[in-house]
């Protein structure tokens, strides 16, 4: 409970700064500064995500983050009941200079004392270790240091300008923009099971990334870590660029961004360092503010990873929405992946499967959160989301049944609604398209 309060009281230190207007700065922000989601990726720019600004001399200075207290409970032999706390704070800060923009970001979590080493159950879920085994149908804490950054964009000749990126720790070129940073996941607790095949490169240690951009699309090229994050939460992993990635970017209108990338990954995982990894991503993002106030958003994804040890690819699709009206949000989330024997933690010898066999399930997630009180800064919402897990018949029998069910139940503290703007400080630096989006 200690580590819970600890979590909120530095939550609302985060986003306690005042309300961002239209004159603070007049700058106009460059279009691809206006769509900035995760490390370099894109949101539709129509939408945005609650943060509290204020100015510090010439530096335009964002707060934003989100806390969960949640009980969460996942059916079956290989779920689990727990409380805990989920939780990530951000900060961001740029000012002009030689001629561009310079931006410092960082990104910080106490997950893991919110929900332990081990994480929160989630059924299905894979990824990264724990005490030296993988971790299975639970979703790892993120590391105290998520982001750590340095960005500077400068304009070229006509629209072209170039962009550069570099973190000790952060996110490479590679996938849809974090999860957590999805106006179409904003208050969705959970992340996805098809994480892994998307966007979990979101925490690597040791990032470069080069951009071109123009006024609607950006090409960018990355050197970066494949290597997961070890089970140490609160260190520095060794910092090496090991791995590429290659992203191109099109945002046709204030509504709509679409993306697709490729990456290589030496060594994702520290229990398989012999097996790298070749990862195809495209995603699409849809956002657009309703006109009694609210805001609509949509993102659909397709991610596959090639490993040495299973033939072809494994494939994930991901389709989530978000829609709010007044103090009430609807959400829902719907996945389908292909995991491994090895990704589930079964052994395939003992239901008549081949070891490279690949096991299609899906997770179908509906969820609802009423905004209960609101103070100056900050706003508390109340919420659930059930999901229905779907396994195939031979899985059966690991999940004591084909449709294992889960059940979070949440108070989320966040930067109140009338700080919602788009993620990179757009609503107060003369951005009229971002005050009144497209009809």
């Amino acid at each position: 409970m200690r580590s819970r309060l600890h979590v909120l009281l530095l939550v609302s230190a985060l986003v306690s700064g005042t309300p961002r207007h239209a004159a603070a700065q007049t700058a106009m922000p460059s279009e691809s500064m206006r769509r900035m989601g995760s490390g370099t990726s894109w949101i539709p720019a129509a939408v945005g995500l609650p943060a509290r600004g204020l100015m510090l001399g010439q530096w335009d200075v964002m707060l934003h983050g989100a806390a969960n207290a949640q009980f969460d409970r996942q059916s079956g032999p290989r779920g689990g009941t727990q409380v805990g706390s989920i939780n990530w704070g951000m900060v961001m800060a740029s000012r002009p200079l030689s001629g561009g923009t310079l931006t410092l970001r960082g990104m910080f979590s106490l997950d893991v004392l919110g929900v332990t080493p081990r994480g929160y159950p989630l059924l299905l879920q894979s990824g990264e270790t724990y005490r030296g085994l993988p971790l299975h149908d639970r979703q790892h804490p993120h590391d105290a240091l998520m982001e750590t950054a340095v960005m500077f964009s400068h304009p070229l000749a006509g629209p072209f300008g170039l962009e550069l990126y570099a973190a000790p720790v952060g996110e490479p070129a590679l996938g849809p923009p974090a999860f957590m940073h999805r106006p179409s996941a904003m208050d969705n607790p959970a992340a996805p099971i098809g994480h892994h095949w998307q966007d979990a490169t979101h925490i690597s240690y040791g990032v470069v990334t080069a951009g071109l951009t123009g006024s609607r699309w950006k090409l960018e090229g990355s050197a970066f870590n494949g290597r997961e994050p070890d089970a140490n939460r609160w260190n520095v992993d060794p910092i090496r660029l090991d791995s590429y990635a290659g992203r191109a970017s099109y945002a046709p209108s204030d509504r709509w961004t679409a993306s697709a990338s490729y990456g290589y990954l030496a060594s994702p995982e520290a229990l398989h360092p012999e097996d790298s990894e070749h990862r195809i991503t495209a995603a699409l993002l849809y956002g657009r503010e309703l006109p009694r106030g609210g805001f609509w958003a949509t993102t659909a994804v397709w991610g596959a990873n090639a490993h040495a040890t299973t033939p072809g690819l494994a494939h994930s699709v991901l389709i989530e929405s978000e829609r709010t009206l007044g103090a009430n949000a609807v959400f829902a989330r719907a996945e389908f992946v292909q995991k491994s024997a090895d990704e589930l933690a079964v052994d395939p010898a003992r239901i008549g499967v081949p070891a490279d066999h690949l096991f299609p399930v899906s997770a179908w997630s509906l969820g609802y959160v009423r905004e209960v009180h609101q103070w100056a800064a900050l706003s508390a919402g109340l919420g659930t989301m059930a999901t229905l897990n779907v396994v195939p018949a031979n899985l059966a029998g690991a999940y004591g049944s084909r449709t294992p069910a889960g059940l979070f139940v949440f108070l989320r503290i966040r930067p109140s609604s009338a700080a919602t703007a788009p993620m990179m400080m757009m609503h107060d630096m003369g951005s009229t398209q971002a005050l009144h989006p497209e009809p």
